[in-house]
């Protein structure tokens, strides 16, 4: 192609740019138009012939150049030159067509050679959807653009108004998805209040401001789950509120009713007589509600059961009086206790002097009788206050209640027909056997003085599985109640029946320990009590004792008499701060064939321990002064020693320490009982002298 011809292919001239003119849009959409040609001065002249508002013309001077500006940029229409160098406008159109972006776009070919059909059909094979043949005229050229640039524009609307269609649509699905989920939230909301409210022990309801005001008209169902009665039973009759209202509190009620409008709030607590003939307690809440004037209008009120809590506060109010006596008789516990030691060591070194004497053996017999009811009279008041510690042991229920029932009935006297009933399979407890079989004897004792003119005293074992849903602890418990058909108790006395000293036999009848002892052992022991009472029916008392899943221990047999020397001299180490109590101990230690040395204070038996290798056995009290106590030289012996046996003896323990590998003997004790436990202690030392000497044969002849 020359020059000339380059030149003149458009065939426009300055002249004929003012034949093409464009009415102008008011605020068209923008469309822009790609003109692609190799000869800068067409690309100038078409510019100036589609120039109009609203309209880009973007040039550019090759193919490569009209592809980098399609990646960019969206257009209403492409005018591509064909004949040009490198890619040529076939090519260029072919490559716009398969980019899905640009596919739909009007190519219009500028040519001035090849107007034959072959060279037309190629063309629209590429992608064109019409041709502009040179010379072009200017108005023909602005005609065939301006189609396609308002066709371009109407689309654009259609799909602009489409997109802000959608984007209303999308809005308003917003706004009626956060309405739906509003209405959902709030409907959540009232059936979580609904389901709170009837899972509580509480009672919504309103009433007139008249005369009437407590005729209640309640205003959910949960009165019935409190009460017992529907909501209109409280509007069949005017007093029917008030008639089951306790007669001790009605008084105080009514009072503070009277002023109620002029305050303008209530609270309210009673004692009210529900449908099972149950006294529970409320705390009645009322509030003056007033319109829009200041007028009073009406009573909006809630019902709150409170007996529960009642119950805790009572509970725990007894454990603080228990906590007050305890500290009390701790405070004495020691001091009583070593007295009461060295009167009954001191009766039986006498009882064995006076052999024959059956009048003075009647007189010691007294005196140790005595002496010992003073010493169960501390042990339980330490019981019952739980600053006694447990000697524990598993033990099968089953196989001990024949014989304590057999002792029962021999306590119990005649006119008490006594009967066991026992379920299979009874679990193992673990449980300090003494103090169990205690609070069994204390039980069918106080049925017993319940049933002055005989009746049945019935002792059952059964497993009971206590659930959640209980205001009792829950898990695995062995249950032993303990019925009569005595008397029975009032509420009044059932709420006192486990403080201590409270009793309502006769003065010099009763010390008001006994079901005290039983509270504090079965406290111990992570247990409860229950108690039921109905006056002239009778009462139940039930004990929930936590299963042990240990093997139950053999019970041992208990020995009487007089315990007879067997010492064959060996030494024992006395420990005791109580000249007294170290004097009685000394005595009867030497009565049982023993060699006896006495220390003072635990610092002082550390010093003989160290000087002398005889001493087989160290009795030491676990109070004493001085930097060493009696758990402190029981350890060093274990650590430094641990060939000699350790007894520990005390009158009070109320320490952290634990005692579980250590022996202790509780004071006051008598000299049986001290016999016993050396016995015992000699024995498990011979079994272990045994076994050294086995290991050491077997490893001599291997």
């Amino acid at each position: 192609m020359t020059d000339d011809v380059r030149r003149g292919e458009l065939g426009l001239q300055p002249d004929d740019f003012h034949l093409v003119s464009a009415r102008p849009l008011s605020d068209p959409i923008p469309a822009k138009i790609l003109v692609v040609d190799d000869d800068p001065r067409n690309l100038i002249a078409v510019e100036e012939v589609l120039r109009s508002p609203g309209v880009e013309v973007v040039r550019a001077d090759s193919g490569e150049g009209a592809l980098r500006h399609i990646l960019k940029d969206d257009f209403a229409v492409i005018l591509l030159d064909v004949q040009m160098p490198r890619l040529d406008g076939y090519e260029v159109a072919s490559l716009i067509r398969n980019r899905p972006r640009s596919s739909r776009v009007p190519i219009l070919f500028l040519t001035a050679f090849n107007k034959d059909d072959m060279h037309v059909f190629k063309g629209y094979s590429a992608g064109a959807v019409d041709y502009v043949f040179k010379p072009i005229e200017p108005l023909i050229l602005k005609s065939k653009v301006d189609i396609f640039v308002d066709l371009y524009r109407k689309t654009e609307e259609i799909r602009r108004q489409a997109e802000q269609e959608r984007r209303l649509l999308m809005d308003n699905l917003h706004v009626r998805s956060e309405k739906l989920k509003a209405e959902q939230a709030l409907r959540r909301r009232e059936e979580h209040q609904s389901i709170v409210l009837q899972s509580l022990p509480i009672a919504l309801y309103t009433a007139s401001v008249e005369e009437d005001h407590r005729r209640l008209h309640f205003t959910n169902e949960s009165i019935e789950r409190i009460t017992g009665f529907r909501p209109a039973a409280f509007l069949e009759r005017p007093d029917f509120w008030s008639s089951r209202i306790n007669s001790e509190d009605y008084d105080r009620v009514m009072l503070q009713l009277k002023r109620l409008e002029e305050e303008g709030s209530v609270n309210l607590e009673y004692r009210w007589r529900c449908a099972d003939d149950v006294e529970r307690h409320f705390l009645d809440q009322t509030v003056l509600m007033r319109d829009e004037n200041g007028r009073p209008r009406e009573f909006f009120g809630m019902w709150f059961d409170i007996t529960e809590s009642k119950q805790m506060e009572q509970n725990l109010l007894h454990a603080s009086k228990l906590e007050a006596v305890g500290r009390l008789t701790g405070g004495i516990a020691h001091d009583f206790n070593n007295m009461l030691s060295v009167v009954i060591g001191n009766l039986d070194l006498l009882k064995k002097s006076i052999q024959g004497n059956e009048k003075a053996e009647r007189r010691v017999r007294m005196a140790l009788e005595s002496a010992q009811h003073c010493a169960d009279l501390t042990y339980r008041l330490l019981t019952f206050s739980r600053r006694q510690a447990l000697q524990v042991s598993t033990i099968d229920v089953t196989s001990l209640m024949p014989s304590l029932l057999e002792l029962m009935r021999r306590t119990l006297g005649e006119h008490i027909n006594a009967g066991l009933r026992s379920g299979e399979g009874i679990w193992p407890i673990q449980v300090d056997r003494a103090q169990f079989e205690a609070a069994l004897l204390n039980l069918a004792v106080n049925a017993r003085d319940a049933m002055p003119d005989g009746g049945d005293l019935t002792i059952s074992v059964e497993n009971r599985t206590v659930e959640e849903g209980r205001s009792a602890p829950i898990g695995e418990f062995v249950v032993i109640s303990v019925s009569d058909t005595g008397i029975g108790m009032p509420p009044e006395v059932l709420e006192k029946v486990f403080e201590p000293f409270f009793t309502t036999k006769e003065s010099g009848k009763g010390t008001g320990l006994g079901l005290s002892m039983v509270y504090g052992f079965v406290q111990q022991c992570h247990g409860h009590v229950e108690i039921e009472s109905s006056p002239n029916v009778g009462t139940t008392i039930r004990l929930f004792l936590p299963r042990s899943h240990d093997a139950a221990e053999r019970i041992p047999d208990h020995h009487t008499g007089v315990a007879h020397p067997f010492g064959e001299g060996r030494t024992v180490l006395v420990v005791e701060d109580n000249p007294a109590v170290r004097q009685v101990t000394h005595s009867t230690l030497h009565s049982l064939g023993f060699k006896v040395l006495e220390a003072e204070t635990g610092d002082e038996a550390a010093r003989l321990l160290k000087a002398k290798n005889d001493i087989k056995l160290v009795l030491s009290d676990v109070r004493m002064p001085g930097e060493l106590s009696g758990i402190d030289l029981a350890r060093l012996i274990q650590r430094e020693q641990p060939d000699i046996q350790v007894l520990l003896t005390t009158g009070y323990f109320d320490s952290e320490d634990k005692l579980e590998d250590l022996n202790l003997l509780y004071k006051p004790y008598r000299a049986m009982d001290l016999a016993e436990k050396i016995q015992s202690l000699m024995q498990s030392e011979k079994v272990v002298e045994l076994e050294d000497t086995t290991i050491q044969e077997t490893a001599a002849v291997a």
